[in-house]
């Protein structure tokens, strides 16, 4: 007999226009989608936000839209932000204390466990961010709110 311990992968894929309307419509899609998954809903909204304003405002192409997609496998949420700019790949920027952007990949690599850029397939590059998620969420078959209840004694 087999028995499959494995927690089940969660996936959401959503693809939105290049616009700050579409970033917005990312953030707000994402949590909703994390509140389903009874998954903590920061810091990962707030990667969102960011790698999806990234997309509508420095990978914006008319005509081609970007994708966000969520997972999670065992105790990992992943965020991916596919765009078709693989041309322009995301930098680290120094940023004046007085300026009103720049600070976008700061805030994800504060934020995010792990984060890189994968190319292709041509033309599009995604930005993905990693986070560890807390045991509770990570296997429904913890012990936590999953488990079975006790049979009344008698």
């Amino acid at each position: 007999m087999i028995h499959e311990t494995a927690a089940p992968v969660r996936n959401f894929s959503v693809q939105l226009s290049p616009t700050p309307r579409g970033a917005r419509l990312a953030r707000l899609l994402a949590t909703e989608q994390l509140r389903a998954w009874q998954l903590p809903l920061d810091p990962a909204r707030h990667l969102v936000a960011e790698l999806a304003a990234n997309a509508a405002t420095h990978s914006r192409v008319p005509g081609r839209d970007f994708r966000l997609t969520l997972y999670v496998v065992a105790d990992t949420l992943r965020i991916e932000v596919t765009d078709t700019c693989g041309d322009r790949l995301p930098c680290r920027q120094v940023s004046a204390p007085d300026a009103e952007s720049g600070r976008g990949l700061v805030l994800v690599e504060a934020l995010a466990d792990r984060w890189g850029v994968a190319q292709g397939p041509h033309p599009r590059k995604t930005v993905w961010a990693e986070l560890n998620l807390p045991p509770e969420h990570g296997n429904a078959c913890s012990g936590g709110r999953g488990a079975l209840p006790k049979a009344p004694r008698r």
